[in-house]
């Protein structure tokens, strides 16, 4: 009994000093420690959150070729706003320009040679990339997609495949793809009662008739005239013949294709001002139906007038009779891709903005975007609706070729393939000869592997 009274009193006394300090809050402790009040459950749950700091800002410069009057300037920009709005931090500049305006190659050049690199560059993968790779001014993306099965899974295994380099890498991922051919414009075919030109002498015929009548039966420029050189080379050399490129001769073949240029050019293929103008001056008249058929890719097709464009359908560029040619080979592939320059790779502030825009703008979702604003094969299995018949067509014509190749200026040196476009307005004019013109850009090709 007396121990429990013990007991009793000792915790009353424990009680009121405990009371008694906590009521010191506000400093009365003679000498004491400062007690710190307990925080009811209600303070807690009303307590402002500690606030998360803003990300750092990072600003970001992409360069491709989404510019001008590319059918996927809009849905790339879009991407772009899509990007920063989810990431307001992130500013970037959209540095494009068209493909077709040559001095986006000196552009790029420039930029890469002289430390001003672009964070993230689209632009095309074999011949015209050696350069800056082998400067190891981009990083490859080998370990990057080994990383992210999701990101890599998103790409059919095809298109990674296609943009890989010689040494092995992966550096520039794809978008979309392409393919290119002879375009015709079936409206007038009919109205003309000319057969379609899936042989060469159908096609010659179809050039006479539409000179005849003042329609332009083809809409090439001279000096860039980059698809005629293809697959007037491509149709007489066959797929062996083209891969050969120049470095180690000249196939007999390539001198047949650019004969059959001057041949046609006799017959009286190309506008009578084919020496001024441009590959999107050139578009423009196959869009308005002034001319009857044009060699282009399927990125085109998006930038023609609806009433062309539902009545064109695309051929393969026929073969030239004694060559090597099946009249069925295509030019075609994924020959473009993003890449991380290896300066933003190695800045801690911009690397992992840099490595998510690339995946935004590669992922599925994106790539669907760009493929149904330019008509071209998607790098990622997703569907594409609402294309017109001519992109249709020109799936069906690379699904049933006898091949698909890439094209020559990827085969030889910028040099060298500037050298042949600079000869083809000589050729047609005869002022030099085919064989003379390879001559001359073999010899720049030589002398650029040395």
């Amino acid at each position: 009994m007396k121990k429990s009274l013990l007991v009793s009193a000792l915790l009353l006394l424990t009680l009121t000093v405990s009371a008694c300090g906590g009521n010191n809050g506000n400093g009365g402790n003679n000498g004491g420690n400062k007690a710190t009040p307990t925080p009811s459950a209600s303070a807690e749950a009303t307590a402002a959150p500690t606030p998360t700091p803003a990300a750092d800002p990072v600003s970001l410069r992409v360069f491709s070729t989404f510019g001008g009057t590319d059918p996927a300037a809009a849905a790339f920009q879009a991407l772009l706003d899509d990007f920063t709005k989810a990431n307001p931090n992130v500013k970037i500049t959209n540095d494009a320009m068209s493909a077709n305006d040559d001095s986006f190659r000196t552009k790029v050049n420039t930029d890469m040679n002289s430390g001003n690199e672009p964070d993230l560059l689209f632009y095309f993968t074999g011949a015209d990339a050696d350069g800056f790779v082998k400067a190891g001014k981009v990083v490859p993306l080998n370990d990057l997609l080994d990383a992210d099965a999701a990101w890599k899974g998103g790409f059919s295994p095809s298109a990674l495949e296609s943009v890989r380099q010689a040494d092995g890498n992966i550096y520039g991922v794809p978008l979309t793809g392409y393919y290119e051919g002879l375009f015709v414009n079936k409206a007038l075919f009919q109205k003309y009662n000319v057969e379609l030109p899936t042989d060469y002498d159908k096609l010659k015929t179809a050039v006479q008739t539409f000179a005849k009548n003042g329609v332009i039966p083809m809409a090439e420029p001279f000096d860039q005239s980059h698809y005629l050189i293809e697959h007037s080379i491509l149709a007489a050399a066959g797929p062996d013949g083209q891969k050969k490129g120049l470095l180690n001769g000249i196939d007999p073949n390539w001198e047949k294709g650019l004969a059959a240029v001057k041949e046609l050019g006799d017959l009286g293929a190309f506008p009578k001002d084919a020496s001024t103008i441009d590959l999107s001056m050139a578009s423009n008249y196959f869009s308005q139906g002034l001319a009857a058929m044009i060699i282009e890719g399927s990125w085109s097709i998006g930038g023609w007038a609806d009433d062309v464009k539902n009545n064109t359908t695309v051929l393969p560029f026929p073969a030239i009779p004694g060559g090597a040619g099946s009249g069925n080979d295509v030019v075609g592939g994924f020959g473009s891709g993003f890449y991380l320059s290896k300066a933003t790779y190695d800045n801690a502030a911009k690397k992992d903005t840099a490595i998510k825009l690339m995946k935004f703008l590669t992922s599925p979702d994106a790539i669907q975007k760009i493929a149904t604003a330019n008509g071209g094969t998607p790098a990622a299995d997703v569907k594409i609706d609402g294309l017109p018949q001519v992109a249709l067509d020109g799936f069906s014509m690379v699904a049933k070729s006898a091949s698909i190749n890439s094209p020559i200026d990827s085969k030889v040196s910028p040099e060298t393939f500037t050298t042949l476009r600079a000869n083809i307005q000589k050729i047609v004019k005869g002022q030099t000869t085919p064989a003379k013109a390879l001559e001359e850009a073999q010899k720049i090709e030589v002398a650029n592997k040395k």
